[in-house]
């Protein structure tokens, strides 16, 4: 049992922090930089991408010993797509404005190269739970990483924190919106791609000098 919780530990560890997709593997980059322009859109991709990482990755893990080793690969695209099917149904029902608003980024999560690798270095090697922990760990952190750079882009951008919630929420979060720069313009840069990829560089920034003051003080 104990033995079980720190590899519990370290899976969570390595999600959040230690293997951050976004981070430190720099995968699934393309629908971050691009839709990461505010809160609630990075909110609403990120919860998609978790739901597609802990889903996918617990139904390969419970057919693992079925598969074949030729036709893996293949097969997992296949279940990976109809998972990512079965969410933009959903959106595109009951969160169609902000289902437009991520447009093709939703059905591209099909080829993430997180999701995919996830797949075959994690859950196609291990049991269910935890690879399904796996993947739950997996798509915090991406999305923690994508929080944060919403967040720094909408603030630079618009001077607000929660616009438009009510297209994740409902009318009720109509008010969540916070000015937290009040009469201000707006920086531009913040809200196009260069500022996705200057904004993605210095977290990475952040991070490293992070690991390796930690490291120094640990030694």
């Amino acid at each position: 049992l104990i033995k079980m919780d720190n590899n519990n530990a370290k899976i969570f560890s390595n999600g959040l922090w230690h293997n951050n997709q976004a981070l430190v593997a720099l995968l699934g980059l393309c629908p971050l930089l691009a839709v990461s322009n505010t809160v609630v859109n990075s909110l609403g991709l990120g919860i998609a991408t978790t739901l597609t990482l802990v889903l996918s990755n617990t139904l390969i893990s419970s057919v693992r010993g079925y598969i074949l080793p030729e036709i893996r690969l293949p097969l997992f695209v296949l279940m990976i797509a109809g998972i990512v099917t079965i969410i933009e149904l959903i959106m595109n029902a009951w969160f169609y404005e902000l289902y437009k608003i991520l447009g093709i980024f939703i059905p591209l999560i099909v080829t993430n190269c997180a999701i995919i690798g996830r797949a075959e270095i994690f859950a196609s090697k291990n049991r269910i739970l935890p690879s399904l922990l796996d993947g739950l760990a997996m798509g915090l952190g991406f999305s923690l990483a994508l929080l944060v750079l919403g967040a720094c882009r909408e603030i630079l951008g618009t001077g607000t924190l929660f616009a438009q919630a009510e297209l994740l929420f409902g009318e009720t979060a109509s008010h969540w919106q916070i000015n937290v720069l009040e009469d201000y313009s707006g920086t531009l840069l913040a809200l196009l791609p260069p500022g996705a990829f200057i904004g993605l560089g210095l977290l990475v920034a952040l991070k490293n000098a992070f690991d390796r003051k930690k490291g120094a003080v640990a030694n």
